[in-house]
């Protein structure tokens, strides 16, 4: 084999050198606004809220999760497996934790459009949080290497 034909074969790229979207950027902001507008709807909680702002700010934050969601399916090669993988077990985790607190707003008598704003927070908190983990773990992972 000559020195050419070897030259034409690039080099492996290494997981930590990749230039990726800024996929965990978009996905703080989606979360940032989603607890930010609950976060709004809670201060006032002693009086009848305004949900204008607050249910913009969800509104906002399900369009940048989706952002994110659009970001990422874009990457080639990418470790979907490890994603699901881990993605699986983290959506578990928070979908539990979500119910939890939807649990203790119905519980508590949050009314119903106010509830319903404080679930769309809760939504992207139970699936950005995992969106977030198992793009890490992924994009640090080698797409050749199925190792556990």
């Amino acid at each position: 084999m000559s020195a050419d034909a070897e030259a034409v074969v690039p080099p492996a790229e290494r997981p930590f050198d990749r230039k990726l979207p800024p996929v965990i950027g978009v996905s703080m902001a989606s979360m940032t606004l989603a607890v930010t507008g609950g976060v709004i709807l809670a201060a006032q909680a002693m009086s009848k809220p305004s949900l204008i702002l607050p249910t913009v700010l969800e509104v906002a934050a399900i369009v940048l999760g989706l952002v994110a969601v659009g970001l990422m399916v874009s990457i080639r090669p990418f470790a979907w497996w490890r994603f699901g993988q881990v993605f699986g077990i983290a959506l578990i985790a928070y979908i539990v934790q979500a119910g939890i607190i939807e649990w203790s707003f119905v519980k508590n008598h949050v009314p119903g459009s106010p509830l319903t704003v404080l679930t769309l927070g809760l939504v992207v908190f139970a699936t950005i949080v995992p969106l977030m983990i198992a793009f890490t773990a992924a994009r640090y992972q080698e797409v050749g290497d199925r190792l556990a």
